[in-house]
C-alpha cells in the first residue's frame, strides 16, 4: 500500500474507486484518500464500515468515463471467471480511471494464494477436481464451515483463472508491470498506469 500511494501520488484530496475491496485495506494508509468501495451484495455485511460503497460488477462499472483519479483493484481479476470476463474487467478499470492500479497473484508462484497449496494450481483441472475438495492447505489453516468451504472451493475450481506476466500485461497494454517477489520468486504482479498515460484513442 506505500508502494501504491508513492507510485500514484495518493493524497487526502484523491478520489479512488476500489474494485472489489473492504475499508481495512485503506486503514493502511497514513492519509486515507476518498475511497468509493465497489463490491458484490453478498458482502454488505463487510462493507459496513464503509464511508462509501456501491453494488456493482467490475465488468460493468456504473461510472463515466474517467470519474476517478484512480482505480484500485487487489486480487480480484482472477475471480471474475473467463478470458472474456477478464478483458471486460480490464477495459473498464481503464476506462473509469485517469489511473490505476491492478494486483493479481502470479500464475508461475508455486504456492497458489487462495488455495496456499504448493503446484496445484498447475496440474490438469481434472486432477485439481480430484484433489482440491478432499485436501488444500487452506482448509487445513483455516477449518471454515462445511458451506464456506463447498462454496469456496466450488468458486476456485470453477471461476478462478490465474494470470502470468504476458497475460496480465496483455489485458492493460498500457500499464507499466510491477513484480512484487518473495525469495526470489515472482509472488505478484501489478498494471500500473500513472495519471500521465491515459490512452485517449
Amino acid at each position: 500500500m506505500r508502494r501504491f500511494a508513492r507510485e500514484l501520488h495518493i493524497a487526502a484530496e484523491t478520489r479512488v474507486l476500489d474494485v472489489g475491496g473492504t475499508p481495512e485495506t485503506w486503514d493502511m494508509l497514513p492519509v486515507r484518500p476518498r475511497v468509493t468501495l465497489l463490491n458484490t451484495p453478498r458482502t454488505k455485511a463487510e462493507l459496513a464500515a464503509a464511508g462509501c460503497w456501491v453494488a456493482g460488477d467490475g465488468r460493468a462499472l456504473p461510472f463515466r468515463d474517467a470519474a476517478f483519479d484512480v482505480v484500485f483493484s487487489n486480487s480480484v481479476i482472477e475471480h471474475v471467471g473467463d478470458a472474456e470476463s477478464q478483458r471486460r474487467f480490464a477495459r473498464e478499470i481503464a476506462r473509469v480511471g485517469r489511473a490505476y492500479w491492478v494486483e493479481t497473484p502470479n500464475r508461475w508462484f508455486p504456492v497458489e494464494q487462495h488455495l496456499l497449496t504448493p503446484l496445484v494450481h498447475w496440474l490438469p483441472k481434472r486432477w485439481q477436481r480430484f484433489i482440491v475438495p478432499r485436501f488444500t492447505v487452506w482448509s487445513a489453516l483455516v477449518r471454515p464451515s462445511p458451506d464456506r468451504r463447498a462454496f469456496y472451493l466450488a468458486h476456485y475450481l470453477e471461476d478462478v483463472r490465474l494470470l502470468s506476466a504476458a497475460g496480465l500485461a496483455a489485458l492493460f497494454p498500457d500499464a507499466r508491470l510491477i513484480r512484487e517477489r518473495l525469495c526470489g520468486w515472482t509472488k505478484s504482479l501489478v498494471a500500473v498506469r500513472p495519471h500521465n498515460k491515459r490512452n485517449v484513442s
